[in-house]
């Protein structure tokens, strides 16, 4: 199903918000419960993409809401406020005109990065976190020529990194295979709302301001792996045991400091654990929500 901005999820209804960002998207569905509230990843990902199977599902008894970031999906036009804390302040900006005083908080990829520094930095407003595969728990990208030559990409202006973009973002299926174990298992819709956005102007200008960000010369910048032990609220780890992106190192190492932390390892997927195995995550998921709710 589409609206004029784009792919919506069954049943979910899009609203629209003011932040100090500007006016964001917030793809919304069912009433009641401890609210849910999902972030989603960095390139050309979107609400409707990484949430396309689990907001419906969550939202038949339960409140959920998964806005656009700026420089993404629906927010498309809004421009981009860069990192993982600028980003974490927006998050706490759409709570606060949603009238959300405190939520579970769900994220995937560079949307888990958000995730964590909201939990860090509002402390007050996260009952739990769902991790799916977070970003934020790294220190370089692993050989140092390749720290470096991403560092230099990232620091290309946007008179060439944005046709740059736009020219890979033509080979939509080659990426989205980087991306997942098995591209069969990926909805057409998901396939077809990432084609779109890939193939917008500004579709990679979101993700190429969080990449300035967090990419130093020789590490990266929001490297959280010190800090998480500080988040105290129960957190579920999701991560794919192939996935090709984020290493899932760095969520065994998290949940090994965290004092209310587990870390479900999903075999036979890729980085989008919550599209390719959306039953497994759906259950884990609804597990995890029985014991956070009160009562």
């Amino acid at each position: 199903m589409h609206d004029l901005d784009g792919l919506l999820p069954e049943g979910a209804e899009r609203r629209f918000v003011e932040t100090s960002a500007g006016r964001l998207s917030v793809l919304a569905a069912g009433s009641g419960g401890v609210p849910v509230v999902l972030v989603h990843g960095g390139g050309t990902d979107a609400a409707a993409i990484s949430w396309f199977r689990l907001l419906p599902a969550l939202g038949v008894d339960r409140q959920v809401v998964a806005p656009d970031l700026p420089g993404f999906g629906a927010s498309l036009d809004v421009d981009p406020v860069g990192g993982p804390v600028a980003l974490a302040d927006v998050v706490a900006q759409v709570l606060d005109a949603l009238g959300l005083e405190r939520v579970v908080l769900g994220g995937v990829s560079m949307g888990g990065d958000v995730a964590l520094n909201v939990a860090l930095g509002h402390p007050s407003r996260v009952a739990g976190l769902v991790l799916i595969a977070p970003g934020g728990l790294v220190g370089s990208l692993g050989h140092p020529w390749a720290q470096g030559a991403a560092w230099l990409a990232s620091r290309l202006p946007d008179v060439v990194l944005l046709p740059l973009g736009r020219r890979a973002n033509r080979f939509v299926k080659v990426a989205l295979k980087a991306v997942v174990k098995d591209i069969a298992r990926l909805p057409a819709e998901v396939m077809d709302e990432f084609t779109r956005l890939a193939r917008n102007p500004r579709g990679v200008l979101g993700y190429a301001r969080y990449n300035q960000a967090t990419l130093g010369p020789r590490g990266m910048r929001n490297d959280l792996t010190s800090r998480v032990a500080g988040v105290g609220v129960p957190t579920l780890f999701l991560h794919g045991v192939d996935d090709p992106i984020v290493p899932i190192e760095g969520s065994r190492r998290a949940v090994a400091s965290m004092p209310a932390a587990r870390l479900v390892e999903v075999a036979g997927v890729g980085h989008w654990v919550q599209l390719e195995d959306h039953d497994r995550v759906l259950r884990e998921v609804r597990a995890f929500l029985a014991e956070v709710e009160p009562g």
